[in-house]
């Protein structure tokens, strides 16, 4: 399990407690009744929004390290940026998140995700570009122990190796873009293109001579796919529904995504292929005088609906757009021919400072997941795999609701970790 840990926390935390906003003052003869709390909180709200400035990119980034026996040392950067392309009250506003690490060991990854929305949200663009010179371990497909890859319930590995993962070094470019115009209020209609490659692919615990064969190698084979390398090129159309009223941080309204892609040979696809891309979220506000706090609810299912994908292309955990889902589990550490997976989130504020409540929050949240594995006889619903955890929040920019997340996960079979992560996971 992936541990990561924040560089210079503390000098952050001191630095945003110095940063935080003031609330107006009240003499101290002055009674504190219901109706100058509420007169308070709207003047805030409307200094909030007075102070956003079109076109400022309100940017936020944090140091980032990291230390695992797959990665080494890890150091890098991580930030978040956020900007209105257009009036705010008309206008939603759009969020960009990069980060750039590199290993002891010679890995590098680079990510850029985000999502942008034109002037009065006449388009949307999702954007999710990456390059990863790295490793990962794989743990066969499906969820539960009868899920792999060979056959039900067989592994050339033990118990112990099987759980530890079979790793695999790679390099995997991705370069997707989507672009949805409005034609009612809130919602999109469009298409993409969409392009992944895994190339110079080498598993680490394969001897053929000795016939160990992993995972990622009999279903390569299995299915026509080289072992070492393969390319997944599609095309997509898609339809998105968003009501949310911030994008970093949610307290009201409701997300849905429908896209079917199709990968096609003579775009470049090692095979013919397609998915189904279903998504809903929901935020439900839990006490109409703090509006942080809420109850988030996030689902999606992802269903290989014609031909077969690449392995390390098949749906799995972490490897969504956001690579969001599956705290409490190794990025991957759920694999399948489909996936679904549902979280919820309440989420709530810490009035630890008087002249500040909304600077610290908190999250306890839990997720479950399911996964198929079609060549072990798996079906999508017959295992489940559970993690739940809580979490701490600071908030480092108030005009676009930018939280610091740094949250603590338990799953299933002893898997944990620590996860630190710019705006809300959903």
């Amino acid at each position: 399990m992936k541990t990561i840990k924040l560089a210079f926390l503390a000098a952050l935390i001191s630095s945003v407690l110095m940063a935080g906003a003031q609330s107006p003052p009240i003499q101290n003869n002055q009674e504190i009744t219901e109706e100058i709390k509420k007169e308070q909180e709207q003047q805030e709200a409307n200094q909030e929004t007075s102070n956003i400035e079109v076109g400022k990119l309100y940017f936020a980034p944090i140091p980032a390290l990291a230390s695992n026996p797959a990665f080494g040392f890890v150091y890098g950067v991580a930030a978040s940026g956020s900007m209105f392309l257009g009036d705010p009250t008309t206008t939603k506003m759009s969020n960009a998140l990069a980060t750039a690490t590199y290993t002891t060991k010679n890995q590098l990854m680079l990510v850029v995700r985000g999502n942008i929305y034109t002037n009065e949200n006449k388009w949307m663009l999702q954007s999710d570009y990456r390059f990863f010179d790295s490793s990962q371990p794989t743990y066969g497909l499906g969820t539960g122990a009868d899920g792999n890859t060979l056959m039900p319930g067989a592994s050339p590995f033990d118990e112990k190796d099987l759980y530890e993962g079979e790793g695999m070094e790679f390099n995997f470019y991705r370069a997707h873009q989507t672009a949805l115009k409005q034609i009612k209020p809130s919602l999109y209609i469009g298409g993409g293109v969409h392009f992944d490659r895994f190339a110079n692919i080498d598993d680490n615990l394969l001897d053929i001579e000795n016939g160990m064969y992993t995972n990622h190698y009999t279903y390569s084979m299995k299915h026509g796919f080289d072992p070492t390398g393969y390319s997944l090129v599609g095309v997509s159309a898609s339809a998105l529904y968003d009501t949310r009223d911030n994008m970093a941080n949610p307290y009201s309204g409701r997300f849905a995504n429908v896209s079917y892609k199709y990968n096609a040979e003579a775009l470049g696809s090692d095979q013919g292929s397609s998915t189904l891309w279903m998504e809903y979220r929901d935020y439900f506000g839990v006490n109409k005088d703090v509006p942080r706090n809420v109850i988030a609810f996030w689902t999606y299912a992802n269903i290989t609906t014609h031909g077969n994908l690449p392995y390390m292309a098949l749906p799995a955990t972490a490897w969504d757009q956001m690579g969001r889902s599956g705290r409490g589990f190794s990025q991957g550490r759920w694999r399948g021919d489909d996936i679904f997976y549902a979280e919820m989130e309440y989420r709530f504020r810490l009035p630890v400072l008087a002249k500040n409540p909304d600077l610290f929050g908190g999250v306890v949240f839990a997720n479950t997941t399911s996964a198929s594995a079609r060549d072990a006889n798996v079906d999508l619903f017959n295992n489940w795999s559970t993690a739940v955890g809580v979490g701490l929040r600071i908030q480092i920019q108030k005009q676009t609701r930018t939280n610091l997340g740094i949250d603590y996960a338990w799953g299933m079979n002893g898997s944990k970790g620590l996860f630190i992560n710019l705006t809300e996971y959903f």
